[in-house]
């Protein structure tokens, strides 16, 4: 691996390095493409030539404990903290700070993705992704990674369930 290949300030691969390598290890088949940044999940959609819906939100959950999960929640639809709740069995969950996600995960907000996160954490995916291709972070900004969503999740061990509710309207 080339010097090119860490980031600054550690010794660790960059972002979309540790996606591929962790992928590789799954035996999962992925895509990383490169692409402009997006000023709506609309013209995200646009520029990756996939429906909204095929976008999907890695989030980074904090529980009341201190610990954390995933949430993968496609970009047309909105995490359901009541749905998310009852299924963890806990009674609070919340987004932590760009900063402890960051901590939690070694990746910034908008590029988090499961695959080659710092830290293995337990993932909840919503049911509306299965049979799909999706595309999700890749670990960098400027970068998506697109999977099928079936051997995607199952590498992950995720739990998937309804865990989302459609968007609400903008005002």
């Amino acid at each position: 691996m080339s010097d090119d290949s860490t980031t600054a300030d550690s010794r660790t691969p960059a972002g979309r390095e540790r996606v591929a390598l962790d992928a590789r290890q799954r035996g999962l088949d992925i895509e990383i493409v490169e692409r402009p940044a997006a000023d709506s999940l609309e013209s995200a959609a646009a520029l990756l030539g996939v429906q909204p819906s095929d976008i999907v939100k890695s989030l980074v959950v904090k529980r009341h404990d201190g610990d954390y999960l995933f949430a993968l929640i496609p970009g047309d639809r909105q995490i359901s903290w009541s749905k998310l709740r009852a299924l963890v069995g806990v009674n609070k969950l919340s987004l932590p700070s760009p900063e402890a996600a960051l901590e939690a995960t070694g990746y910034e907000r908008g590029t988090i993705t499961p695959l080659g996160s710092s830290t293995a954490l337990p993932v909840f995916a919503d049911e509306r992704m299965t049979g799909r291709r999706v595309a999700l972070g890749a670990g960098e900004h400027g970068y998506s990674l697109f999977a099928d969503a079936d051997p995607l999740l199952a590498s992950l061990t995720a739990t998937v369930a309804d865990i989302s509710d459609p968007l609400k309207p903008r005002a």
